[in-house]
């Protein structure tokens, strides 16, 4: 049985193939979590841990691989303040945890 996703037809489903799935690039060495990046500088998102709801979150956010992120307040209490897509939000610890982020 073939599946159409977005024009394309992928029979990965049938033949257990790997050459459909979205394939991400390796984070660089000197990627790490966004709680652990410190001072008010401007970051790369490389990729977003957690499950589903967590990256579906992410996205509805605008938080997604590739854009750049701001940190406004580095991780002092609960909360982190980010500045994206210039709309500013605020991140709980697991969510922080969860963003891996390069220099920008």
């Amino acid at each position: 049985m073939k599946k159409k996703l977005h024009n394309i037809f992928c029979s990965c489903t049938e033949k257990k193939i790997d050459h459909c799935r979205v394939r991400l690039e390796n984070c660089p060495d000197n990627a790490r979590p966004l709680s652990k990046a410190c001072g008010c500088e401007r970051f790369k998102v490389c990729k977003i841990r957690g499950d589903r709801k967590l990256c579906a979150r992410m996205a509805q956010l605008g938080v997604l691989p590739g854009s750049e992120i701001e940190l406004i307040c580095p991780l002092q209490s609960e909360n982190c303040m980010v500045r994206i897509m210039g709309s500013t939000i605020s991140l709980d610890q697991l969510s922080a945890d969860n963003i891996i982020v390069t220099p920008a």
